[in-house]
């Protein structure tokens, strides 16, 4: 456990002089910043300590447990036992969007749909599942019990389940991340422990204990949740702790993306190169989702690639975290902030320092949203292309019109001529929604409608 210093009142003050946006953050008030310290790819990689061998390791990986998959998730099937989410251009939703703000959107809109993702209906699916397939991968091959050219497919056993059932894993998480690693970790047939925030959604939890796994319950935000769950998983040594705030493996999951969406725009026949940049909008949480998938666009696109990270506006801990360069020395809650929101999967106080020191030089930018903001994006893209998304996966939404309308020199910096502009693409990270109940759903609707 970390022990961090609780800032005073004068400290507090000390820091507005010096970083002038935590006035508009502290108010709560929309801001949107683009980094000054971002750098070339060649030059920021040398300080991540990864490199694309890693997410090549981990891509090879998901291939090799793609014949389990197929066995026991069939919905999987369809893509060879992937678990992967379709690209879709939004051109209704970009055009009901360039009249809702009053400005056209040069370039084309695009959705990222991790919402399909099979087994979590979320982003989740990438980086909690691949973490989780690598502990049961290496406890199976040291065992004995598997080897790296076997048939993936025997795991679906009941030896396999008996030799899983001797060990166990926890998280801690608002919901989704829970969900993924609990969904998985139970079908291997571990027991798994899900220590849940205050903001995670009823019917997450309920989904979870249908699955057979253990839910705790606090009363207290995201960073408790870990801080039990990991407290938990030291007393046993049988028990692996997924550290939401600190794991490589997850980060390297995620990672897996880059590479996927790019063959993705190969289909498609999209170019993404310095005349035809790309632009993407992460909803950000702890930062473990939004970074490693941002590391892998990096590695698939170099600087063609533009990364943005969306958070609420009552909990904007990777943005605070990177802009003041106190990574996770600093809360939200230090700054008289909430961290509550409607976007369950954002209500995170304190970002990952491991994500924010890694990808602090390779981000573009920050930006803040309200709540009532991406319920009503919800409704709208609802409205438009009969999509039905969470309100975390709405953040990204606003994005490509907040870079269009920055006024702090980022497009000039960045060489981002409108020719260029004119030919990028937008693409907007849908992080989840696919599990969300009908009801629930109905709700999300039925509270962004404008009276």
């Amino acid at each position: 456990m970390h022990s961090h210093p609780h800032y005073s009142q004068s400290a507090i003050q000390e820091l507005c002089r010096h970083y002038p946006l935590l006035n508009p953050l502290m108010a709560l008030t929309p801001v949107c910043w683009f980094n000054p310290e971002r750098q070339p790819l060649e030059q920021a990689l040398n300080g991540v300590g990864l490199t694309a061998d890693d997410v090549a390791d981990a891509a090879a990986r998901l291939n090799r447990f793609a014949a389990y998959f197929r066995a026991v998730f069939p919905e999987t099937q369809a893509l060879n036992g992937i678990l992967e989410s379709p690209l879709q251009a939004i051109p209704d939703m970009q055009q009901a969007m360039s009249r809702q703000y009053e400005q056209p959107l040069a370039g084309t809109l695009m959705l990222k749909r991790d919402d399909l993702l099979p087994v979590s209906g979320s982003i989740k699916a990438r980086g909690g599942i691949y973490e989780v397939l690598h502990h049961a991968e290496k406890l199976a091959l040291k065992a004995g019990l598997l080897h790296l050219h076997d048939d993936y497919a025997k795991l679906d056993s009941d030896e396999f389940r008996a030799f899983f059932g001797q060990h166990a894993i926890a998280v801690g998480s608002t919901g989704n991340l829970g969900l993924s690693i609990g969904i998985i970790s139970a079908r291997l047939g571990f027991k798994v422990s899900v220590h849940m925030s205050a903001d995670a959604r009823e019917w997450k939890k309920h989904l979870l204990r249908s699955h057979g796994v253990r839910v705790v319950e606090y009363q207290s935000d995201y960073s408790v949740a870990v801080a039990e769950g990991r407290a938990d998983a030291l007393n046993d040594p049988y028990c692996h702790f997924v550290d939401d705030e600190n794991s490589v493996q997850l980060f390297l999951g995620y990672a897996v993306a880059g590479l996927r969406l790019k063959a993705q725009f190969e289909q498609q026949g999209i170019s993404v190169n310095r005349e035809h940049p790309l632009f993407v909008y992460l909803p950000c949480g702890v930062g473990g989702g939004p970074g490693g998938v941002a590391f892998g666009l990096k590695l698939a696109f170099g600087d063609a690639v533009h990364c943005v990270f969306a958070e609420p506006t009552h909990s904007p801990c990777m943005l605070l975290g990177v802009y003041t360069g106190l990574h996770d020395a600093i809360s939200v809650q230090d700054l008289g902030i909430d961290n509550l929101t409607t976007a369950d999967g954002l209500a995170v106080g304190r970002p990952s320092g491991f994500v924010g020191r890694v990808m602090a030089p390779l981000l573009d930018g920050f930006y803040t949203l309200p709540d009532e903001e991406m319920l009503g994006l919800l409704n709208l893209l609802a409205q438009q292309e009969n999509i039905r998304l969470e309100p975390s996966a709405l953040a990204g939404m606003p994005g490509p019109w907040r870079v269009a309308g920055e006024d702090q020199g980022y497009k000039e910096r960045m060489g981002l001529t409108p020719a260029r502009m004119a030919r990028a693409h937008h693409l907007i990270w849908a992080t989840g929604g696919g599990m969300v109940p009908e009801e629930e759903m109905a709700k999300y609707l039925s509270t962004s409608r404008k009276p």
